[in-house]
């Protein structure tokens, strides 16, 4: 065997037999997915089919019922995990954009950074609107979640996610709440993420986007994977 077969890096998010039921439903049914670092990963297929939640598994907003999470090498369903520096390290960007209204899109970006990560405001500052200028809104700092337009406050979001600096990203459908003409800005920003070598697993029914961005595409069914490939 040659040095370069033995040597492959291992998945940074390995996925190996999840299943979840909610009461008698089973609604994931034993998905295995790795996920290598800088790949865009889409997962499309019908409403209901279970996507959401195994998104959601990702970083343990929804516990498997039966299954592993591998992430960075490290089981983060074993007992005694640190969920909140999981969770710093899978980002996650929802339908939703879940925006403090009172706060300015500097001051939602910067949050996570005083609280979480116990950042000086300053210091926090700066890398929120660096973090925003990587979505095209440096210059929107001071306007409040009201004074943005859907797309915009998606992308200011987008911006509090990557803050963190998480090592890969988890996107629920991001452009679902956003009328037709504003999912272009976002899908935009995404493709710069890909572009930059962000690691990303995205639930979304953009086709153009699967087919035109992704590294690979999964297609689930029924709570299960039935097919996956290059777009």
């Amino acid at each position: 065997m040659s040095l370069s077969s033995d040597s492959r890096a291992q998945p940074l998010l390995d996925l190996r037999g999840l299943r979840k039921s909610f009461g008698t439903t089973e609604v994931v049914r034993g998905v295995d997915l790795a996920i290598a670092e800088r790949e865009l990963v889409s997962v499309i297929g019908p409403s209901g089919s279970g996507k959401s939640t195994l998104l959601r598994m990702c970083n343990r907003l929804e516990e498997p019922s039966v299954g592993e999470i591998w992430f960075q090498g490290e089981n983060i369903l074993a007992p005694g995990t640190d969920l909140n520096a999981v969770r710093r390290r899978i980002g996650m960007v929802f339908q939703s954009f879940n925006l403090y209204p009172h706060l300015n899109a500097r001051d939602n970006v910067a949050l996570a950074l005083v609280h979480v990560l116990k950042r000086p405001r300053a210091i926090a500052n700066d890398l929120a609107i660096e973090a925003l200028r990587k979505v095209g809104l440096a210059d929107r700092g001071e306007s409040k979640p009201s004074e943005l337009s859907g797309g915009q406050q998606q992308r200011v979001a987008i911006a509090r996610a990557l803050a963190l600096e998480p090592a890969i990203v988890l996107f629920d459908e991001p452009t679902s709440a956003l009328d037709p003409e504003l999912v272009g800005s976002v899908l935009a920003v995404l493709r710069e993420l890909r572009s930059a070598g962000m690691t990303m697993m995205v639930v979304s029914h953009e086709m153009g986007f699967a087919r035109g961005a992704a590294d690979r595409v999964i297609f689930m069914e029924s709570g299960r994977i039935l097919a996956e490939g290059s777009p």
